[in-house]
């Protein structure tokens, strides 16, 4: 029952936060996404299979990322940030629209407010967790984005020892002593707005 009330909000919070990536490169001139059938909400194109059993489980996973090619972008850099935020901000976006459905609307059923409390949950946990700046997160690119093209450069090519320091941290379980304290602040934060 545990996961069928979970698998709904987890399903909304990866769907519409990778939709959003395509969708923003889509209108600042990539078409990438689109040819491959990523601007879509449908689950399956956008699941991976292992990530997502890791997110049940562990509460940590991953979905197929997006496809983006830079090069069609005017202006790189902004774009390649704007991208990688779309998603983080769809996110906190369904957050605070979940948040005031729960607070403003009189839901009677324990089941779906359940459901709706796991998704906004899902929803913070996944954008706080993006803004991380280790490869492959939205957060990295970010970062790059800001550096000076030299910079950059060194920084794309040793990005695969920051995947490392995700892995360790992950597996160390030590992730969860960043992101708690960022999830509750944030959490606290749609409150606050909500109630405001």
């Amino acid at each position: 029952m545990n996961y069928l009330v979970s698998l709904p909000g987890l399903l909304i919070a990866i769907v519409f936060h990778e939709f959003a990536h395509g969708y923003s490169a889509y209108l600042l001139g990539d078409p990438t996404a689109k040819n491959a059938g990523r601007l879509t909400l449908n689950p399956i194109k956008h699941i991976d299979p292992v990530g997502f059993l890791f997110m049940l489980i562990f509460r940590f996973g991953w979905a197929k990322g997006v496809p983006i090619n830079p090069m069609y972008f005017k202006n790189r850099k902004r774009d390649t940030i704007i991208v990688s935020l779309a998603g983080v901000f769809t996110n906190f976006t369904l957050a605070l629209l979940i948040g005031s459905l729960l607070i403003y609307l009189p839901i009677r059923n324990s089941v779906v407010t359940d459901m709706m409390v796991i998704t906004l949950w899902y929803n913070i946990m996944l954008g706080v967790f993006n803004l991380l700046p280790f490869p492959p997160l939205d957060g990295s690119k970010v970062v790059a984005s800001l550096l000076p093209a030299k910079y950059e450069y060194y920084f794309y090519k040793y990005e695969r020892y920051f995947y490392l320091v995700l892995i360790l941290l992950i597996a160390t379980n030590y992730i969860q002593r960043i992101l708690g304290p960022l999830v509750d602040f944030a959490y606290n934060m749609v409150i606050r707005i909500l109630i405001f």
